[in-house]
C-alpha cells in the first residue's frame, strides 16, 4: 500500500494559495486515474485507486498545514505504512515557480506541512518539492505561500499540475529516476520563460499585496 499526500489548508478560502499547491496536484491524481470518492477520516479526506497496478491512497489533512502530520502519521500507522511507500508532495519556497525536485529523507527547509509530518512520522519519506518561487526577504514568506497564485503563474501551474499527474505512477513503482527525468524535463521548458532564477526573487518582491 502507498500513501500519497498533498499538503495544503482545509476551505474555500485558501484553495488558489501557493501553498495549497499540494492539494492541487492530488486533486487532479484523483479526477484523472478514477479514484474512489473522497471520504472523511482520520481529519481529512481520503480515497483509494491504482496507480500503475499499485494500491494507492490519496490524503489530502483537513487540518490547518501545521497540524498536518496528526492526520497523515494517523493514516500510516493504521494502513502500516512503510517509510518509502509515503509520498509527500508540497509547494517549495526554496526552489524557482514550476522547478520540481524529488528526495526521501533529509530536513524539512522550514516548512511547517512537513515538520509536522516528521514529528509524527518521522523524516524517511518522500517529498515532490514543487517550487513558488520566494518572495525574497524572511519577513515576506509568510504573505507569499498565502496569497493566490498571480494570473501570470496560470500557465506554468497548470502544466506542472499536469505532469506530475501524469508521471506520477512511476514514483509509485520505484521509477523515481524515471519520474525525475520526465518532470525535470518538463520544468526544464517551463523555466526557460525566464532564463535567470535569481530574477525570480526580485520580481515577487515587486508584487503587489491585495
Amino acid at each position: 500500500m502507498n500513501l500519497l499526500v498533498g499538503l495544503g489548508n482545509p476551505g474555500s478560502v485558501y484553495s488558489e494559495n501557493r501553498h495549497n499547491l499540494g492539494f492541487m496536484v492530488v486533486d487532479e491524481i484523483h479526477r484523472r486515474y478514477d479514484f474512489a470518492p473522497y471520504r472523511l477520516k482520520f481529519d481529512g479526506e481520503l480515497s483509494e485507486g491504482e496507480l500503475g497496478a499499485a494500491k494507492v491512497l490519496l490524503l489530502k489533512p483537513t487540518t490547518f498545514m501545521n497540524e498536518s502530520g496528526k492526520c497523515v502519521g494517523a493514516a500510516a500507522r493504521f494502513y502500516k505504512i512503510a517509510p518509502d511507500k509515503l509520498i509527500v508532495l508540497h509547494d517549495e519556497i526554496d526552489l524557482a515557480p514550476g522547478k520540481v525536485r524529488v528526495k526521501i529523507g533529509g530536513g524539512m527547509a522550514g516548512h511547517n506541512g512537513l515538520k509536522s509530518i516528521g514529528q509524527h512520522f518521522g523524516q524517511e519519506f518522500w517529498r515532490v518539492r514543487i517550487g513558488i518561487g520566494h518572495p525574497g526577504e524572511k519577513d515576506l514568506v509568510t504573505g507569499h505561500v498565502l496569497r493566490d497564485f498571480a494570473p501570470t503563474d496560470r500557465n506554468w501551474v497548470s502544466k506542472i499540475i499536469d505532469v506530475i499527474a501524469d508521471a506520477i505512477p512511476l514514483l509509485i513503482l520505484g521509477r523515481d529516476t524515471e519520474f525525475m527525468a520526465k518532470v525535470g524535463l518538463a520544468s526544464g521548458l517551463l523555466q526557460k520563460v525566464d532564463t535567470k532564477e535569481k530574477d525570480w526573487a526580485s520580481n515577487r518582491q515587486k508584487e503587489s499585496p491585495k
